[in-house]
This record gives structure tokens, sequence and C-alpha cells, in this order.
């Protein structure tokens, strides 16, 4: 499965392939939750899941969204009724990097039919497509799911990797410039950035109409920051979270593989910085 899909395509699935998920996971940074805008249109269908409870342990040393004990996703996906031979859809309301995080943490719990919808939600109205505010009937209590998560599937970076990979591959920073710089942290107790990583803000995998660039400006823009073949690569973020759309990003360009993905620091700089670990400034 193609890992972007695009509404039109996304409503021909439903039509056709029942066993198909879709997951609502729209999120802010700070609030107000996601699962208001849901309650008030959604994709019919569609199952909401919060980022912060659902599809992340707790915050702490691991980061702010560290990865879910394999126990609790499954638990949460069967209960958003995802089985074996299906496929799931995400959307959220950005630039894809919330959906793009779920599509990372299906593919590490080995579930390879995953895609995220091209233009998220806004994409889906635009296209005429229709919307409800009907939540589906307790499909959470209906045991509905029968998904096995086998956890591990992608390639996962902790602090020491992290800073080997911007040494000695290429480390991606998926924030915002000013962030990267350290000219501003408005989450995290340290501003700046891994020594040695390099910036790739998640916001420029999309264009001006939120849809996703295509393969060949992914791949020049990849290709500008020093990633090309048999160069080791990796992403990380403030929380592991927009950094999974480089991942994505990487694997739609080209430049990676379903089979050899790039590695995600799941902890991120959440992580980098409750283990006190050197800063970086500047450009």
């Amino acid at each position: 499965m193609h890992p972007l899909i695009t509404p039109e395509a996304l409503a021909d699935a439903l039509s056709a392939r029942p066993a198909t998920v879709v997951l609502d996971v729209r999120w802010r940074l700070g609030g107000p939750p996601g699962r208001q805008d849901y309650e008030v249109s959604h994709v019919p269908g569609a199952v909401y899941l919060d980022l912060d409870t659902e599809l992340s342990a707790p915050p702490g040393v691991g980061g702010r969204h560290p990865l879910p004990e394999p126990e609790r996703l499954q638990e949460v996906l069967r209960r958003a009724g995802v089985r074996e031979g299906g496929q799931v859809v995400a959307y959220d309301a950005g630039d894809g990097s919330v959906a793009a995080r779920v599509w990372w943490l299906l593919r590490w719990a080995g579930f390879g039919e995953v895609a995220v919808l091209d233009g998220g939600f806004a994409a889906w109205e635009a296209a005429g497509l229709p919307v409800t505010d009907e939540v589906p009937s307790e499909l959470a209590g209906d045991g509905l799911g029968d998904v096995v998560v086998r956890s591990g599937q992608m390639p996962v970076l902790d602090a020491d990797g992290a800073a080997a990979l911007a040494r000695d591959g290429v480390l991606l920073d998926a924030r915002a410039a000013a962030r990267y710089r350290g000219e501003t942290e408005p989450v995290d107790p340290k501003a700046g950035h891994v020594p040695g990583a390099l910036n790739a803000p998640s916001a420029g995998h999309v264009g001006a109409d939120g849809r996703w660039l295509g393969a060949e400006e992914l791949a020049s823009r990849f290709a500008g920051l020093g990633v090309s073949d048999g160069v080791a690569v990796g992403a990380y973020c403030g929380s592991g979270v927009t950094a999974s759309s480089v991942v994505l990003a990487l694997e739609v360009a080209g430049v990676t593989s379903a089979e050899k993905p790039a590695a995600l620091y799941a902890g991120s700089w959440s992580n980098w910085c409750a283990l006190d670990r050197e800063v970086a400034t500047g450009g």
C-alpha cells in the first residue's frame, strides 16, 4: 500500500473494502483537544484516537510522547476495529505529521497496510465528500478488531544512536527553523538541536494546498541536505511525532523504502533534554 492516499481513493476504498478503518487523529500542541473537532465533523465511520493518551505512553524521561506498550497499542487498535488483512488510513488537520506518526506506529507494530490521507481532513472536505457528526456506535466494545501487534518492525534510535547518526550519517531535525537554531523553545527545557543534525522542517513536505509534494520534489529537497543512496538517515523532532513525517517523506521520495526505512529517534528532543545531553545552536 502506498503511504499516501487521495480523498477520492479513500472514498472508493470505503465503498469496496469494508475492512478499511479510518482513524481521525487531529491534535494540537497545547490543545484544545482534537476530539472536539471530531465531534463536530469527521469522515463517516472514522474512529477518533487520542495521540496523548491512546497512541503514546505517559510522558517522562523517555520523552513527551514515548512509544506505547505493545499490549496497550494492540488493545487500542482492536477497539478501533483494526483487523488482520484489513487496511488503515489516518488523517489529521495539519500537514500530515500526526497522521504520519500513526502510519509509522502501525508499521512499527508490523501492520503494513496503512496510509496517510493526503491533505488531511481539509482535502476531504474540499473534494466535496460527505462528512458527519455521528460517532460510530460502540465499536470499542464489540471486539471487532483482531490485529496482532508485532512491535519493533521499524528502526528506532535512542540518544546514543541519534548522536552517532548525526556524526556518521544524516540526522534530520523536523522542527521549525527557529527551534532548530535555538532562537525559541516553547515546550522543552532547552533550546537548540542535536550536534551535527540538519534542519528539515516537516512543513516543507507539503505545498500551499496542504497536499504532499511529489516524489521528485521531495527527493530534491533531501538531496540538498546530503541524503543519498548508501547514507544512513534518521529523523527526530520535539517528541517523535512530526519526525515520523520525515520518515514517510523519505519513502515517498524513493530515498528509502518499506524494506529499508529511515530510523526514528522516538524520544527526540524531549528525551535529549531529559538526559541533559550536549546542545548545539545556530544554523
